[in-house]
């Protein structure tokens, strides 16, 4: 809750694959990022739950972590791991689709 609180929920999101989600992190709108680690993409959705955007690697199947930085917090570093790479993203306002 916005005063610290805490509530019962319910389900934020459902994903799929052979794997599940792996790591994950919020940038200062609300928006959760989440590597998948057996589909390639991270999934971007919306404080309510909905799916906004997907970013999709251009390195391999295995994104399994994610970190925001850059000098206006408008990149996602990902870590690719069957590649053994790190990926940057541009995740400014204007730069992500719909998913």
């Amino acid at each position: 809750m916005k005063d610290g609180s805490v509530s019962k929920v319910g389900r934020f999101c459902s994903t799929f694959g052979t794997s599940g989600p792996d790591g994950l992190t919020m940038d200062k709108a609300g928006r959760l990022f989440v590597a998948h680690a057996s589909l390639g993409h991270v999934f971007v959705f919306a404080p309510n739950g909905e799916l906004v955007a997907r970013i999709k690697s251009c390195a391999g199947p295995a994104c399994t972590n994610v970190a925001i930085g850059g000098n206006n917090d408008d990149r996602l570093y990902i870590t690719e791991s069957a590649a053994g790479m790190v990926l940057v993203a541009d995740i400014s306002e204007k730069s992500l689709r719909k998913a």
